[in-house]
């Protein structure tokens, strides 16, 4: 019944959730307001328990330095199977390979639940409160990383990470010369997907179908031909070429979408911002209204200052090989 395979999905997921906090900085300012000192927060894998015994260890502040603070780390601490999100067990989905062929299927994922827990050491109340402005605004209450689960497939999932709550915690005991720290609890729930064993299946996949169509009367006499003419379209930005930056967050329901100079963006284009392909309905000013997740790609969350990429006639000659592109259409 149980065969070898490992799709590394919880890796791809406690990575991806480790990347959401490696930015996070605090800043020192003096009586003028002046920023004198900027410090990048460490951030690491382990139990909070681990850094907790390193800081009680040595309490005495005259004590060389045993650990400095601030300090963040995670772990994560339990998986739970989601009935919310299951889904007919005898339904296969596809998976395609980096030239757009299908090769592999596989039943539908089961949902999981992951439990992650982040947790933020500091000395300073100050710092404590700069580190929480800096993850709670993006999850209301869930931020939506897109993460490719299958290896060398082209399989990106998107992957709902929900703050459930904060815990917060003072540790100061004993005299005035005992060293203190607060302790801020994220409990994060990552509602991921797991994939079973991927079935080779290209023996029976028709890869290629070409069809002609003949015009004519009853009697068979030609009359006339018909031509359809297609023409490749980039479904994803291939030039690099950043047209402006969004001035605000979005979220995955939002239409209307502030960016910083809304005469780069002409209407009836399509744009491009991190995975997700939008069209532009209508641009007011610095503002445009779109279609979302354009072409099957995956909606998502965007942050302020994100790089809007306008696809143009110049991704459209550099379309790859195997791309999944659009086509417009002309019959003559």
């Amino acid at each position: 019944m149980f065969e070898y395979f490992y799709n590394e999905i919880f890796r791809s997921v406690i990575i991806g959730f480790g990347s959401l906090f490696n930015g996070i900085q605090i800043k020192k300012k003096d009586e003028s307001d002046d920023t004198f000192s900027v410090v990048k927060v460490p951030l690491a894998y382990g139990p909070t328990q681990k850094f907790l015994a390193r800081l009680q260890q040595n309490p005495d502040l005259n004590h060389p330095t045993q650990m400095t603070l601030p300090r963040m780390s995670f772990e994560f601490t339990n998986l739970a199977y989601d009935p919310s999100r299951k889904s007919t067990k005898t339904q296969t989905m596809v998976v395609t390979n980096a030239n757009g062929e299908e090769e592999r299927k596989t039943f539908l994922p089961v949902p999981y639940n992951m439990t992650i827990v982040l947790s933020v050491y500091t000395k300073l109340n100050d710092d404590m409160l700069q580190i929480t402005e800096q993850i709670a605004p993006y999850f209301q209450p869930g931020y939506t990383i897109p993460i490719k689960f299958l290896g060398d497939y082209e399989e990106v999932v998107n992957t709902p990470v929900v703050l459930e709550n904060i815990d917060m915690t003072d540790e100061y005991e004993g005299n005035f010369d005992t060293r203190r720290a607060l302790i801020y609890t994220f409990t994060f729930t990552a509602k991921t997907m797991l994939f079973g064993p991927l079935t080779d299946v290209t023996k029976d996949i028709v890869k290629k179908v070409t069809v002609g169509y003949v015009a004519g009367s009853k009697s068979g006499k030609y009359e006339r031909d018909i031509t359809y003419q297609v023409t490749p379209r980039a479904i994803k930005d291939y030039d690099g070429v950043v047209a402006t930056l969004l001035a605000e967050n979005v979220d995955m329901v939002e239409r209307v979408i502030d960016v910083e100079d809304g005469t780069k963006i002409p209407e009836g284009s399509y744009i491009y911002i991190d995975q997700e392909e939008m069209y532009v309905e209508t641009v007011t000013g610095n503002k445009i209204l779109v279609r979302r997740s354009q072409d099957k790609s995956p909606i998502q969350n965007h942050v302020l200052g994100s790089k809007v990429f306008l696809i143009n006639q110049a991704d459209n000659v550099k379309i790859e090989v195997g791309d999944d592109f659009g086509f417009d259409g002309n019959v003559f």
